[in-house]
C-alpha cells in the first residue's frame, strides 16, 4: 500500500541482510517512521510495545525475531530462549504462537550454523504468504461490497469497520480493509465509518491515516455512535479483523467488537469477520472461556497524547486522578452474532462445519 504515494509494507529485510525494517506505528499518524529490529529483544520490544501490532504482523515479526535471535545464540536451548519470549510478549494473538512454532519446527532439524539463514528465510516466506492471502481475502470480500453496490441500485455502500485490521495490522493489503481497498480498486462507492477505537486509537489514528492515504473516503465516529447510526439505516455492511477465531466460529478481537455485533445483530447488519488461516485457533470452541484476553497497563486509559496547536506533542491525564482502572485489550464476539467469516480461500458461515468446509484437512488433523 502506499504513504504519500510511494509503496511500503509494514516489515521488510534491512539491505544489511541480517536485520529487518519496521514501520514505528506508535508514531503514526503525525510522523512516520522506519525503525530497525537487530536482536531478539528489539523484536520482543517492538511487539510488546505495539511498534508493530496486529495479529497476522505480529506473527511476522515474532518469526523474524526468532531468526534474530538465532545469529546470537543458534543452539537449541538458544530456540526456546527466543521461542519464551516472544511468545510471552502478547498473550491473545494465536498468529504469534503459530509463527514461532512453524520455524522453531524448521530449524530443530538442521545444525546450529544454518539455522539463522532458516529461519530468516521461512520468516520471509511467512510474510510472502500474509500478502497473498490478504489479497485473497480482499478478493472474496470485495465481492461482498460489490453484490450490496448492485442491490442498493448504485448507490455508495456504508461499511463500519473496528479498530485497524488494514495493511497496517498485517504485511499489505490488511484483513477488514482489504475487501474495501478491492472494491474501491474496482470502481465499486464505499465509504468507510472509522470507530475512533479507545483507549488507544487506533481507528482515528491508524485505519483513518492509511485509508486517507489511499484515497478512500470515510469519515471517524465516537466508539459509541456505531449503534445509534445502525438504527437510522446509516450502515449497510460491518468488517471487522480477528486476533484469534476459534475452530466453531468465534471472532476474539478488540475490545468493543463485541457492542457492535449486538448492535448489528439488533439492526439486521451485516457482521463478517475478515481472517487468515493462521488466525485460526482450532485447538480452541468456547472462544468466551477459552481464549486469554490481554490485560494492558491502565496508563492507556487514563492518560493520552496528542498533538498541540503549535505542532508540539504532550500526554494528558483524562480520568479523575486516583480512580482504578481495567484495560482488557479484547473481547470475544460469539459465533451466532456473526453472519459470516471472509478467508484467503473464501467465505464461511461463522461455524465448525463452515470452516472445516473451507479448510477440510485440518479435519484430519483434529
Amino acid at each position: 500500500m502506499h504513504i504519500d504515494g510511494t509503496p511500503y509494507r509494514t516489515i521488510f529485510p534491512d539491505p544489511d541482510g541480517v536485520s529487518v525494517q519496521v514501520i514505528d506505528q506508535t508514531r503514526l499518524p503525525f510522523a512516520f517512521e522506519l525503525r530497525r529490529l537487530a536482536t531478539l529483544d528489539d523484536a520482543a520490544v517492538a511487539i510488546r510495545t505495539m511498534i508493530v501490532r496486529g495479529a497476522p504482523l505480529i506473527g511476522v515479526t515474532a518469526a523474524y525475531g526468532l531468526a534474530l535471535a538465532m545469529r546470537a545464540d543458534p543452539s537449541m536451548e538458544g530456540i526456546d530462549r527466543a521461542v519464551a519470549a516472544l511468545a510471552a510478549t502478547r498473550p491473545t494473538a494465536i498468529n504469534l504462537r503459530w509463527a514461532l512454532d512453524r520455524v522453531a519446527g524448521n530449524l530443530r532439524q538442521i545444525q546450529p550454523a544454518e539455522r539463522f539463514a532458516r529461519a530468516f528465510a521461512e520468516a520471509g516466506r511467512i510474510a510472502e504468504e500474509d500478502v497473498a492471502s490478504c489479497r485473497s481475502i480482499g478478493a472474496h470480500g470485495g465481492q461482498i461490497i460489490a453484490d450490496l453496490h448492485a442491490a442498493k441500485g448504485g448507490r455508495p455502500v456504508t461499511v463500519l469497520t473496528h479498530c485497524n485490521a488494514g495493511w497496517l495490522a498485517t504485511v499489505d493489503w490488511g484483513t477488514a480493509l482489504a475487501p474495501i481497498y478491492a472494491a474501491h480498486e474496482r470502481g465499486v462507492p464505499v465509504h468507510v465509518l472509522v470507530d475512533e477505537t479507545r483507549p488507544r486509537s487506533q481507528g482515528a489514528a491508524l485505519t483513518a491515516f492509511e485509508l486517507h492515504g489511499h484515497g478512500v473516503p470515510h469519515t471517524v465516529i465516537a466508539d459509541n455512535a456505531g449503534g445509534h447510526l445502525m438504527q437510522h439505516g446509516g450502515v449497510d455492511l460491518c468488517i471487522v479483523g480477528s486476533d484469534r477465531t476459534t475452530a466453531s466460529g468465534d471472532v476474539c478481537n478488540k475490545i468493543g467488537t463485541y457492542l457492535k455485533a449486538l448492535a448489528a445483530h439488533d439492526n439486521r447488519v451485516p457482521f463478517y469477520a475478515a481472517l487468515p488461516f493462521s488466525t485460526i485457533d482450532w485447538t480452541l470452541h468456547d472462544g468466551v472461556r477459552e481464549i486469554p484476553i490481554e490485560e494492558r497497563d491502565g496508563r492507556e486509559i487514563t492518560h493520552m497524547t496528542g498533538r498541540l496547536a503549535d505542532g508540539g506533542f504532550a500526554t494528558i491525564e483524562v480520568v479523575s486522578p486516583g480512580s482504578p482502572v481495567a484495560n482488557p485489550a479484547f473481547d470475544v464476539t460469539p459465533a451466532r452474532l456473526v453472519t459470516g467469516i471472509i478467508t484467503e480461500r473464501g467465505i464461511c458461515e461463522a461455524s465448525e462445519e463452515g470452516l472445516y468446509g473451507l479448510y477440510p484437512e485440518r479435519r484430519k488433523a483434529a
